[in-house]
């Protein structure tokens, strides 16, 4: 595949989109993601792995919230990724990621995962390159591991703001009292480092691609939960679900 370059993708909704429309057709598929997930969970023969990658204050939180909020919160879990613990440093890197696959019948979600393995270490120099191919075919490896052997089906979206909503959006949380709490210095510092990641995230797109990345405009956020939900709904409906039998 021709190499992705996110300075060339645009970071708001394309112009044939209109925000209340948009937003009206999403609630639609929310409903139909409700009644899908109730199916996957019964029939219990396939597992959804979401994967969810983006910058600090690309809207992963309000995605995971506004898209997946209404579902039965029996069949859907959400683990989001920090730096990495003492017991978790002892281990492999995947060993921390492996743990919290998805069981058939559920949709797991991960907010930030194993990709932070590859970007933040290779920006910071933590690992050089040849530790960090070692690492993607690892990575390519684990999800077909999923794939081949559990029935599960790995979506993995990349929330794509622009440099200046990002900063925009950081501010805000300064400003607003009722996102103060998420305010991180750090998310400041890490900001500088914008074109390193981006560098690091196209490499992810090209060398981890056996299962492909959905590069999702996020600068609008009615516009990205939209793609993320309709993304979902399609998944789930190709896999032909039918609810069991009594059983005897």
């Amino acid at each position: 595949m021709a190499s992705i370059k996110l300075k060339d993708i645009d970071t708001r909704a394309p112009k044939e989109f209109e925000k209340k429309e948009t937003k009206d057709k999403l609630e639609k598929i929310l409903a139909e993601l409700d009644d899908l997930q109730n199916l996957l969970y019964a029939e219990s023969k396939h597992s959804l792995l979401i994967i969810i990658q983006g910058m600090d204050a690309s809207g992963k939180d309000g995605a995971i919230r506004n898209v997946f909020g209404k579902i039965n919160p029996q069949g859907v879990t959400v683990k989001s990724f920090k730096a990495p613990t003492a017991e978790e440093l002892s281990h492999d890197f995947l060993w921390r990621i492996h743990t919290h696959a998805p069981q058939k019948g559920m949709i797991q979600i991960f907010n930030r995962s194993q990709y932070e393995d590859i970007l933040i270490t290779r920006v910071h120099k933590m690992i050089d390159d040849k530790e960090a191919k070692a690492r993607i075919n690892a990575i390519n490896n684990f999800e077909k591991l999923l794939s081949d052997h559990n029935d599960t089906t790995v979506l993995k979206f990349y929330l794509h703001i622009s440099p200046e909503e990002q900063q925009s959006r950081l501010q805000e949380r300064i400003k607003i009292p009722e996102k103060r709490w998420k305010y991180n210095e750090q998310d400041f510092k890490e900001a500088k480092f914008w074109k390193d990641y981006m560098k690091m995230y196209e490499d992810c797109f090209e060398f981890c691609n056996d299962t492909p990345w959905t590069i999702v405009p996020s600068d609008q956020n009615w516009y990205k939960e939209y793609l993320i939900a309709n993304t979902v709904k399609e998944t789930l409906k190709k896999f032909d679900m039918q609810y069991p039998g009594i059983k005897k």
